[in-house]
């Protein structure tokens, strides 16, 4: 009996011994620790850059659209080429536009008020008709968009303007006439706009000069033909019919300036009357080297495009910007049209 009882206890031992052995126990130690740091140090990067992720993809667009005084001129596809370095420079979004005429001032306001309905943080704008824009304008500002002028620029509503001094241009066609007539002789001029500030500043800055400066040349008649190759160019033979001893006639951009030498040469006078231009194209480059026109002031049109929207975005993000920034001219003719300064200002 003694036996018996002996081997039931070694059974039940055994049997628990071996119940035992199946419960593995955990043991913690420093580097399972470190282990488990560093997975959850991963999973917590891992969260957070899902989130710098998911706030990226909500932040605001950073939408400017430039809204210039026309399209299809070489001059407006220069300052859009400039627009569009700026907007990829500071990835900003843009849209270039303006309508076929620069005289079509419903289509220009239309073309803004569009914009504006897109929620841009800022516009661009050379305006035909500053007082046109200006409620539309006045409301947007309102609301937080800034706006830059840019060209004639849209004037006292501008938080910045990137344009050319118009006013000193026309100094400087002044001046150039004095010393192609060699200080006396009698002067035309064929303008382009009485409305749009930038046209007007290139005359009064040619007028002022001519009449406080140099005494002996006079101004005889001053027309406008708005930009247009056949209006210009009827304006100049009206003009020429009523002052035939017309020396020297200004144009104030490359419509008057090309519409005026067709004029001329249909009246057979190219080679009796000096012509000095504004902006450049293929036709009045080519006239310039023939000599048949004897020169021309030229802007910088990739560099006005450029600051125009590189304005805009700083503004955007709060930095000071000036409030103008003049983006220079230059008068060219045969002897300097080619020079490395000059020719990367003149376009077709």
């Amino acid at each position: 009996m003694k036996r018996l009882i002996i081997s039931l206890l070694l059974v039940f031992a055994v049997i628990l011994s071996i119940a035992s052995c199946g419960k593995k126990e955990e043991v913690s130690t420093p580097e399972k620790e470190e282990e488990v740091e560093e997975v959850k140090t991963e999973a917590e990067e891992v969260d957070s850059s899902e989130e710098e992720a998911d706030s990226s993809d909500s932040e605001e667009e950073v939408y400017i659209p430039v809204v210039a005084l026309g399209y299809g001129h070489q001059f407006w596809q220069a300052v859009k080429a400039g627009s569009d370095e700026a907007a990829e420079k500071y990835g900003a979004s843009i849209t270039f536009e303006g309508p076929e005429e620069e005289t079509m001032v419903d289509k220009q306001v239309d073309m803004v008020k569009t914009a504006l309905a897109k929620d841009p943080v800022a516009i661009c704008i050379a305006a035909i008709d500053i007082e046109a824009l200006r409620p539309i304008l006045e409301e947007a500002k309102s609301n937080g968009v800034h706006v830059v002028g840019f060209d004639s620029g849209v004037g006292d509503l501008a938080d910045s303007t990137a344009a050319t001094d118009s006013y000193a241009a026309g100094v400087l066609a002044a001046e150039n006439a004095h010393r192609l007539l060699e200080g006396k002789g009698k002067v035309g001029i064929v303008g382009h706009s009485q409305t749009v500030v930038d046209a007007v500043a290139r005359v009064e800055g040619f007028v002022e000069t001519i009449e406080n400066e140099y005494p002996d040349i006079e101004i005889v008649d001053i027309q406008y033909g708005d930009g247009d190759h056949l209006k210009s160019a009827d304006v100049a033979k009206g003009m020429m019919q009523a002052n035939p001893d017309i020396d020297l006639i200004y144009t104030s951009n490359e419509g008057a300036c090309v519409g005026t030498y067709n004029g001329l040469k249909e009246a057979g006078l190219i080679d009796e009357v000096m012509l000095i231009g504004f902006d450049s194209s293929a036709a009045m480059k080519e006239a310039i080297r023939e000599g048949e026109i004897e020169g021309a002031i030229t802007q910088d049109p990739v560099s006005i495009g450029f600051l125009a929207v590189e304005c805009a975005y700083k503004l955007y993000k709060g930095e000071d910007v000036d409030a103008m920034i003049d983006t220079g001219c230059y008068y060219y003719d045969a002897s300097n049209m080619d020079d490395p300064v000059i020719a990367p200002l003149l376009y077709d």
